[in-house]
């Protein structure tokens, strides 16, 4: 039943962009969307909320989080450290700092015990406020590999099917597998390639089997390659990373990538400029090559990982503007519809339109003319709910900069000693 019209000089569709739009939201969906002056008689007596010199746009989506990472220091030595059930309390709050800076999805790609499948069902049961969650559940990796901490180690193809199977039996909404090392594990290098073509492809033919997808964290060149064999959904990083910790994009993987319609998600976040600055490597620099072969590339940052607290999601948007000279108007698709239609939520959420869930940000300024207009929020509602942000918990009026946040303050010296370690 419509409750509520909203007008904006501009509404973002999903579709195309409305000049003096209106939106008319039901109890838990959009009813209607479309220019003002057409907004039919029937809802002319309905609340009228005005916001002059606006954009009224669908909620952001990330596509690549961690909710029991914390985004300080040394998050992987804190989650480590701690019980399921901080583990929990910690991602309640984690998944609130997002829907407080307007991601009303997104997907946890790493979490331990399967906490993230009890963080989906209390904020989807309306017990907890969050962004509506894809979980993974715990990664798949060898023993003793790359975020094995999280209870994902499995090496024999008999193990790989098994959890697998586990983590359909579970509740996962999909497989994430670590095709490659990482930067936050000792002992694990992020070039190196931990399963056989063959391993991934057993995960991917057994998930497949289940309907899920397969996301594979991929740093180096190998691993990617790998996954790419294997049949993987969608890329996590994508770095193109070497032995020797250079980056060396391979056109004709890269072309396969395409052909085979698998998906990049670049994890691109608030850090890439001080990186940049600090290295001289520049996260996700060959998006636009890829981009130019066809891929598909959606939004993600990996909130949680070292100095990226959850709330810095415009920032990573910010960044793929500035840094890699995207649009606006693609970055916005790839953090609403693309990312929404990769995550299998393409039906229910990333647009407005008339049956989708209620799921938008109001922010000041034209996002496509300025993209850190996305910070600047007015409004955030997900599925029909109002979400007030928590007050106090951090500073987001200058967005593409790192923000205040009291429990974790990020600076350049975390930062710089961070990329140190991940360069040794």
């Amino acid at each position: 039943m419509p409750e509520e019209v909203l007008t904006a000089p501009r509404v973002i569709t999903g579709s195309a962009t409305v000049a003096d739009g209106a939106v008319v939201l039901g109890d838990c969906t959009v009813v209607w969307a479309g220019t003002a002056g057409e907004l039919p008689g029937d809802y002319a007596a309905l609340p009228r909320t005005d916001y002059p010199g606006s954009t009224i746009m669908p909620g952001l989506i990330d596509s690549h989080v961690h909710l029991g990472f914390d985004g300080g220091p040394d998050p992987a030595a804190r989650m480590r450290a701690e019980t399921d059930e901080q583990q929990l309390v910690l991602m309640l709050r984690n998944a609130r700092d997002l829907l407080g800076v307007g991601v009303t999805t997104a997907r946890d790609l790493g979490a331990r015990a399967y906490l993230d499948v009890v963080v989906r069902e209390a904020i989807a049961a309306g017990l907890a406020r969050g962004p509506r969650l894809v979980a993974a559940g715990p990664p798949v990796t060898v023993t003793g590999g790359h975020c094995w901490f999280m209870g994902g180690e499995a090496d024999s193809e008999d193990d790989l099917r098994r959890i697998v199977r586990t983590h359909h039996k579970r509740g996962a909404d999909l497989i994430k597998v670590m095709a490659t090392g990482g930067f936050m594990t000792a002992g694990s290098a992020p070039w190196y390639a931990q399963f056989t073509a063959d391993q991934l492809a057993v995960i991917v033919t057994e998930a497949s089997r289940v309907g899920k997808p397969v996301a594979a964290h991929a740093h180096g060149l190998e691993g990617i390659r790998r996954a790419v064999r294997a049949g993987v959904t969608t890329i996590e990083h994508c770095s193109w990373v070497t032995e020797t910790n250079d980056r060396r994009f391979d056109e004709q993987l890269a072309a396969q990538i395409a052909e085979r319609g698998i998906v990049v998600c670049p994890t691109i976040n608030v850090n890439a400029p001080y990186v940049a600055e600090l290295t001289g490597i520049t996260a996700g620099q060959y998006v636009p090559a890829l981009r130019d072969l066809g891929v598909r590339i959606i939004a993600g940052t990996d909130a949680g990982i070292d100095n990226t607290p959850h709330h810095q999601y415009a920032a990573g948007l910010a960044a793929m503007v500035t840094l890699l000279g995207l649009a606006p108007a693609d970055v916005i698709a790839m953090a609403t519809t693309e990312a929404a239609a990769v995550l299998g939520v393409g039906e229910v959420t990333g647009r407005l339109a008339p049956g989708y869930d209620a799921d938008l940000i109001v922010v000041d300024g034209d996002p496509l003319a300025d993209i850190t207009a996305v910070g600047r929020l007015r409004r955030v509602i997900a599925r029909g709910r109002d979400y007030v942000p928590d007050t106090g918990r951090f500073d987001v009026s200058a967005p593409g900069t790192p923000f205040a946040d009291p429990d974790h303050p990020v600076d350049l010296r975390l930062i710089t000693e961070a990329t140190r370690r991940r360069q040794a």
